[in-house]
Parts: C-alpha cells; structure tokens; sequence
C-alpha cells in the first residue's frame, strides 16, 4: 500500500477512534512521547519487529498532531527537508552534528 493510502486510512482511522477532527495537541504529544519511549526500549533490546511497531506508532501520533494544526505529513517532511538538504556538519559518535 502507498504512503499516501496509508495516510488516508490513519484519518480515517482518527475519525473512527474520535481523535478526529479535533485533536488535542498535548495530548497528542504525551502519546508520540509513550511511543517513543516505546523505540527506545525496542531498540535497546534489539528487537526489529517492536521497532517497526513504534516507529509507526510514532508515525501514526504524528499525523494527528499535523491534524491539530491543519497541516499535513508531507508539508511537515517536506519543510524538514528544505532546512536539512543544505545543512552541513559532521558525524560524531554516531550522530550528526550541524554546523553552526
């Protein structure tokens, strides 16, 4: 399934839970930070499938929290990727590091 069909099914899957069309952007937050802490466990036990759940988890918990802005999944990636796409800076520690 495409990125954007999936997209449309995590709406309307909002819609359906009542998350939507009026999510609460903290609330929101406190659930991207759950799944988050999610990752961290999942990686730190070096378990694949857990990380594919959290990150979509996380996924999921950021496409509502767009929502709660009026904005969309790909106008967040594509703002994102406009600052990174000339940004320069180094790898330290197995980290990037942006100049300043």
């Amino acid at each position: 399934m495409s990125l954007d069909a999936l997209d449309e099914n995590v709406l309307q899957w909002g819609l359906n839970k009542g998350i939507l069309p009026n999510p609460e952007p903290l609330a929101q937050l406190e659930k991207t930070e759950e799944e988050v802490a999610e990752l961290r466990k999942a990686i730190e036990e070096y378990d694949i499938e857990e990380v594919k759940d959290a990150i979509g988890d996380i996924y999921v918990t950021l496409t509502m929290q767009a929502e709660a802005w009026d904005l969309t999944m790909e106008e967040c990636i594509q703002a994102a990727y406009d600052v990174i796409k000339r940004r320069t800076g180094k790898m330290i520690n197995g980290k990037f590091v942006k100049d300043n």
